[in-house]
């Protein structure tokens, strides 16, 4: 394929994840700005404490649909058919399994989940409520990510944008619709950000219908191995994801501690814009994946490297123009999301938005390069990234600024783990390069 080739193809298919991302995490930011319109700072609070069970959710999703679908294109390109279905039930199987998990425990443990995490008498209701229906909808988040990944893998990444850009669409009408005009509350923003997957299915059916996909569930018994490389392969995905609630859950102990409710509304500001700007080098990442699993089964080495080349020097644009919105438009963003016009919530979001986004160039490099590491069957390097800048790193991280600097320390954690796990990267991406099978300098 000509340079020219490979550069179209990774404007399409980069261009059309990212605004399918950027949609799909609009999601919970429609919650936030509608929550805080109708609900005000307490129901900010409640659905904050309440997120991280979203992010296990779509992260599983992810997890299960990145890891299937990125075997199911290797296979596809070696024109191995029979093992590429294969993988494609394997994926449903697994999210059966999550997905029985999970609403089991909407339906049992909800109550508990709420006090786990934190939710006190003003905000418990609301956060119990919103978590009981999100793990009911659990089903429909799940499958919802497996199709989207292998539908976008089959070659129509133009119809997966389209669903994730309609059913987050639908979730932003129905926001307004349930809270305001049906004055349903914080279950109605809920309810509607259940039905945007069911919404988002739908326009991904013609797909079936008119029997326009490759892949197909086949009579099988799910073998570990196949289950194992699904599961190694999507944890750097399910980590991207569920390392935001688990931030979000140490961030919210640590700043109620410090700041109260107030404090916990303030991050709420900025982790949920901080969902968005990460979906963008999430769009990137998973525009490449297939592009970068396809061109490894053919063993198509100069392609790999043009792509990412693309993808870096795309992040790093993205990165600049991002920056400079949040850092001139932070009192502003944070005036969106204070209806009730609290002073100390201003001064407090505004000061975090400016330190917390400029990790911003060093997370798309180490969610760009986890994927690359990914989609070329190195599972380690990937896991490796994804761990450190999700866990291992980022908690003792926001305890120990947060001790020398309070809330100011709280806001440096992120761009200081995210600057460290790049350094790391960087070093496994030199090492790779040594190997043959490298990325672009």
């Amino acid at each position: 394929m000509t340079k020219n080739n490979c550069f179209r193809e990774f404007v399409q298919y980069a261009s059309l994840n990212v605004m399918g991302m950027i949609a799909l995490s609009c999601y919970i930011l429609a919650d936030t700005y509608f929550v805080s319109k109708g609900l005000g700072a307490n129901g900010l609070t409640a659905l904050n404490l309440a997120i991280p069970i979203y992010s296990f959710i779509h992260g599983s999703g992810l997890m299960i649909g990145m890891g299937g679908a990125t075997w199911y294109a290797i296979r596809k390109s070696q024109q191995d058919g029979a093992s590429a279905n294969r993988f494609f039930t394997c994926a449903v199987a697994l999210a059966a399994a999550f997905a029985v998990l999970f609403v089991a425990l909407g339906l049992f443990f909800s109550e508990g989940i709420a006090k786990l995490l934190g939710a006190d008498e003003s905000v418990f209701e609301m956060s119990r409520t919103y978590l009981q229906v999100i793990l009911l909808f659990a089903p429909a988040f799940l499958m919802n990510n497996v199709l989207l990944c292998f539908v976008r893998n089959d070659g129509a990444p133009q119809r997966s944008m389209a669903a994730m850009i309609v059913g987050s669409l639908s979730n932003v009408v129905l926001d307004w619709v349930f809270i305001f005009p049906c004055n349903m509350g914080i279950f109605g923003a809920v309810f509607a950000t259940g039905l945007a997957p069911l919404i988002s299915m739908a326009v991904l059916s013609p797909h079936f219908i008119l029997k326009q996909n490759r892949f197909h569930l086949i009579k099988c018994r799910p073998a570990f191995g196949d289950l194992r490389s699904i599961l190694e392969s999507g944890l750097p995905s399910l980590v991207t994801e569920v390392s935001s609630g688990v931030v979000m859950i140490a961030f919210n102990t640590i700043i109620l501690g410090l700041a109260g409710n107030v404090g916990v509304a303030a991050y709420g500001v900025i982790a949920n814009l901080s969902l968005v700007v990460i979906a963008m080098y999430t769009g990137i990442a998973q525009g490449i994946q297939p592009i970068i699993s396809r061109s490894h089964g053919l063993k198509d080495h100069g392609r790999i490297s043009a792509t990412v080349r693309y993808a870096m020097i795309s992040m790093l644009g993205l990165s600049v123009l991002l920056y400079a919105a949040v850092f001139f438009g932070a009192f502003q963003i944070a005036g969106v999301f204070n209806s009730e016009g609290n002073a100390l919530l201003q001064d407090m979001a505004t000061q975090g938005l400016r330190l917390y986004f400029t990790a911003c160039p060093f997370a798309g490099f180490n969610v760009i390069l986890a994927m690359y590491f990914t989609s070329t069957e190195r599972a380690r390097p990937a896991q490796a990234i994804s761990l450190l800048r999700g866990f291992l790193l980022i908690l003792p991280m926001a305890f120990l600024l947060s001790w020398i600097w309070k809330i100011q320390g709280v806001w440096c954690a992120f761009p200081v783990t995210e600057l460290l796990v790049a350094m790391v990267g960087m070093g496994l991406w030199r090492f790779a390069q040594k190997k043959q099978d490298a990325l672009p300098a």
